[in-house]
């Protein structure tokens, strides 16, 4: 795991400060790979890296040369077949210096070109500098586990694992984009490939990039093609899903230095450790974090997962303490982020990194495997209701869902306001309105706009539902999960848990997000993932087999922080003189109004807020930290061109 950067001319050659950037680029991505720095020059074209040494620690210096030198390669992630690719490719003459993954990378490149990609099983960001061709090739890998931001102007492609690595370049042009304000209130992101600069982009997971005669050229190289097809018994099923999912553990122990887990109390985690405890007898290690909070704590759960697997555990439990982590959080982020679960996924990383520097985790399962219960039942429940309902009457369904009290004080069964307004809305509308923490009517509202509560007026409407309109499952529970692991996947959980984790220097790694876990879920027919009102079904029934006590039948629990309680205790103070002071930086944005009635309600516990206030504030202080800037640290060698 580490950090990369380089800067391509797209034509001609480099300017002459494009190895200053190069320098201030790299050094802000110290964080990344503290085991070392290096750099390669040639007239078109420099690259930098940091390294977290994991493989080959000795050898697997970058960045790396193929035989001539005629390419190189900077490449953040790990490739977990290249022992089976290595034969392949010293049978067609390709001769390795080194046991590292990066070096399989830079040979499946020769020998294959831009279809090396499809050979890659792992998680990876790489670029790879073709002098023969003048060009240069970059990849992401199929699920978005690694970032790749990238960026032209100076007549120069400047990319980076960080967006503020980008900004250290000379010249750079930090115009923030605000036009999707209205996007990042409502769901707490912005989505590949925009980001809140309006001249940077994210290379789209299961895309590659190449720079060839001055033009930029994108390409999906990997999707999902298989729906509903496996019919096989829920027995036979089980099997096939234990079998990937040991594989994909198994593949992911190889390391050089100390590797453990992380371990919630949820059965996807716990799952991840119960293979690994095949693999590694006496050497397992897991962390788990909680906060005091009951509804944030699963440490008693995670304590009897690791004695039952003879784990050396290490349980943290934390006190609310926003001071210490808001502002590295925020700037580890480096673009706003609404998800509080990115504090605990912080604690977590601190915590796992005292005693290794790899560590497994349960992500992945809820999107492939039906695990939002609180948003995928309802949804079979909405599809269902939709084969009853007239066309002509769903208009006044939908002033009735608008029109229906939300009160907390209304008994559960009486609370339909939104299921009523969902019935009104085509299946793609009401996906979105479900994904979405702040309703369009309420974002806009808070934005001083009128409050129109239809769902295509939003500025990611197209972008959101594209994903759940093109899939061809029939089901439209399978079409959530697969547009979820299109949108949000990717630009929130695999964010959050990059940047927290490399903020430590620390490496995740995520079975469940095996591409050939993640095919095989999309073949199973949603029904047999969710019955009835219970999700991860199949999951369920593995984890009876593998997990002690009765951890199989606990219900989703998110991996949150209690920022509700935060912002209407004991830092309100602090919000009230960050955000909602006439000198903020968000003032002129929002209704000040608006903000401040939501902040006065959630603060007496009349209506609970805390996405709305955390998501605003979280943005305010990004602002507030894009505009003091910062610089890197110097780099401290450097491999030269040949």
């Amino acid at each position: 795991m580490c950090g990369i950067s380089g800067i391509f001319a797209l034509d001609g050659t480099l300017a002459p400060d494009a190895r200053e950037s190069i320098a201030r680029m790299n050094g802000a991505l110290a964080h990344r790979g503290p085991d070392g720095d290096g750099f390669f020059q040639s007239q078109d074209c420099v690259l930098g890296h940091r390294r977290l040494a994991i493989i080959d620690r000795a050898g697997g210096h970058q960045p790396m040369s193929n035989e001539d030198g005629s390419c190189w390669i900077v490449f953040n992630g790990e490739v977990y077949n290249h022992r089976e690719l290595r034969p392949v490719l010293e049978a067609r003459g390709h001769q390795f210096r080194t046991s590292c993954d990066t070096e399989a990378i830079l040979h499946a490149y020769e020998e294959y070109g831009p279809a090396c990609v499809d050979r890659l099983e792992g998680m990876f960001a790489f670029a790879i500098y073709d002098g023969r061709r003048r060009e240069l090739f970059a990849a992401r890998d199929r699920l978005g586990k690694k970032p790749f931001f990238y960026t032209t102007f100076g007549g120069m492609l400047h990319f980076s694992s960080e967006l503020p690595s980008l900004t250290r370049a000379v010249g750079w042009n930090g115009e923030i984009d605000l036009t999707a304000l209205e996007g990042y209130l409502s769901l707490g992101y912005f989505i590949a490939p925009t980001t809140i600069y309006r001249n940077a982009l994210k290379l789209e997971p299961g895309h590659w990039l190449r720079v060839a005669n001055g033009r930029v050229e994108t390409r999906q190289y990997w999707d999902v093609r298989e729906f509903d097809t496996d019919t096989r018994s829920d027995a036979e099923l089980i099997e096939a899903i234990d079998h990937e999912l040991r594989t994909a553990v198994h593949s992911r122990l190889e390391s050089e230095v100390p590797l453990g887990a992380f371990l919630s109390g949820g059965i996807d985690s716990g799952l991840v450790v119960s293979y690994m405890a095949e693999a590694l007898p006496g050497r397992l290690v897991t962390a788990s974090v909680g906060f005091g909070e009951k509804g944030h704590n699963e440490l008693e759960a995670a304590a009897l997962v690791a004695e039952h697997f003879g784990s050396r555990h290490y349980p943290e439990e934390i006190a609310p303490n926003l001071d210490e982590v808001i502002g590295p959080v925020t700037t580890h982020l480096g673009e706003p982020l609404a998800d509080s679960s990115a504090i605990p996924t912080w604690y977590v990383s601190r915590a796992a990194k005292r005693h290794v520097t790899v560590a497994l985790t349960g992500d992945g399962g809820d999107e492939s495997f039906a695990g939002y219960d609180f948003r995928y039942v309802p949804l079979a429940m909405e599809a269902a209701a939709r084969r009853w309902i007239p066309e002509a009457v769903t208009p006044a369904i939908g002033w009735l869902g608008e029109r229906w009290p939300r009160s907390r004080r209304l008994p559960r069964p009486l609370r339909v306001g939104t299921l009523l307004e969902n019935l009104s809305r085509d299946p793609a509308g009401a996906y979105y309105a479900d994904l979405a923490f702040m309703k369009p009517g309420e974002t806009r509202a808070l934005m001083g706009l009128a409050p129109d509560r239809d769902v295509t007026s939003s500025p990611v409407y197209a972008a959101v539902t594209d994903p759940y309109r093109r899939c061809p499952s029939r089901s439209p529970l399978q079409r959530a999960e697969y547009a979820d692991l299109k949108v949000y996947m990717p630009n929130d959980p695999l964010v959050k848990v990059d940047r927290m984790s490399m903020a430590h220097s620390l490496e995740v790694r995520s079975p469940l997000l095996d591409r050939k876990v993640v095919e095989l879920a999309f073949r199973i027919p949603a029904e047999r993932k969710q019955r009835g009102t219970q999700g991860k079904a199949l999951l369920r029934d593995l984890a009876r087999r593998r997990l002690p006590g009765a951890l199989w039948q606990l219900p989703k629990r998110g991996f949150t922080a209690p920022i509700g309680e935060w912002i209407a205790g004991t830092h309100w103070t602090r919000f009230e003189e960050e955000v909602l002071q006439t000198s903020a930086r968000l003032n002129g944005r929002l209704d000040a109004f608006q903000l401040r009635r939501r902040a006065a309600a959630h603060r007496q516990g009349a209506t609970a807020h805390g996405y709305t206030l955390w998501a605003v504030w979280v943005l305010e202080r990004w602002l507030a930290q894009s505009s003091s800037g910062s610089t890197g640290s110097a780099p401290t060698h450097q491999t030269p061109a040949r």
